[in-house]
């Protein structure tokens, strides 16, 4: 087994240990040392192995955000011990690590054989899945390196899962305030949830914008657009999202923004101080179509 390889086994087996018995930080130091003289003498390199554990230890609040953000359908206690370790050995090496000692796609590529060999039957492809959603989020840095061609997944083909969403938005005089969420990735977004098998879309749509961004009173108005993404299901697998947009209207002044799924703050806008936030395209798009139809009331 390449030295790498194996530090990265004995990472993964000393926080597994760590995360099993109660997250406590001073015991870490042994456990290490005792599952490096157990399973790797002579390891070569085994201050890689250190830094791994110290910088995962380090991040770990960030990481698990990110993790709940990539995939948030599973609360970061949900995920199976050894699924959620592997994952945050390889967003550290993605997100943190050195990008010239390991490039980003061998992280993703060492994360999933961690898990294939020390996971379940889907441990690989759920970690394949959330390491590919932020790999995808970040830019998909030296993915022209190879010079290969990525395969296309038809989304014909996939699962379909519904959910709902909208541009909330409140009055204040002439002024008009928005409401956006903001992800652990560092971007403004619009609020949105899974919707209940067989509800009504518009009445779902209002009740998990209620729940997310904790308001009492919302009207919906008209449709303004329908986005999909393929994303990834520990079970599933690949599936594709198609989240329904409306523009829609309340009173209420306070957002309590209601924790996990990767968010961690919501926050109203006057439409002039929407330009210089950080958004994804398809929003910034969603948004604008909103606004102008508003101006045009």
């Amino acid at each position: 087994m390449a030295n790498r390889h194996l530090s990265r086994s004995i990472a993964m087996q000393s926080l597994f240990e760590w995360d099993f018995s109660g997250r406590d930080n001073s015991k870490v130091e042994a456990v290490f040392k005792r599952n490096l003289k157990e399973f790797a003498q002579g390891l070569e390199d085994d201050g890689f192995t250190k830094r791994l554990i110290t910088g995962v230890l380090k991040k770990i609040e960030k990481i698990d955000n990110i993790i709940e953000k990539a995939a948030p359908e599973w609360p970061i206690d949900q995920i199976a011990l050894v699924d959620r370790n592997v994952l945050r050995i390889g967003l550290y090496e993605l997100l943190f690590g050195d990008s010239k000692e390991v490039p980003p796609k061998v992280a993703i590529n060492e994360a999933i054989e961690l898990a294939k060999s020390f996971g379940g039957d889907s441990s690989g492809r759920f970690v394949n899945g959330v390491l590919g959603t932020v790999y995808r989020e970040i830019g998909e840095p030296g993915k022209d390196e190879d010079g290969k061609k990525k395969k296309i997944t038809d989304p014909s083909k996939l699962p379909k899962e519904e959910l709902g969403g909208a541009v909330v938005y409140r009055r204040e005089g002439r002024e008009i305030w928005f409401a956006f969420v903001h992800d652990v990735f560092g971007y403004w977004t619009l609020s949105k949830g899974h919707l209940e098998e067989g509800k009504d879309v518009g009445a779902g749509t209002i009740k998990k914008l209620k729940e997310e961004l904790g308001i009492k009173h919302i009207e919906l108005a008209d449709e303004i657009g329908v986005n999909e993404y393929i994303a990834s299901d520990p079970q599933k697998g690949p599936i594709l999202r198609r989240v329904t947009y409306f523009l829609a209207e309340t009173p209420d002044k306070e957002l309590k923004l209601r924790r996990g799924g990767g968010l961690d703050d919501a926050r109203w806008f006057k439409s002039d101080e929407l330009d210089e936030l950080k958004m994804y395209d398809d929003i910034r798009s969603l948004f604008k179509k909103a606004h102008d139809q508003l101006k045009r009331s």
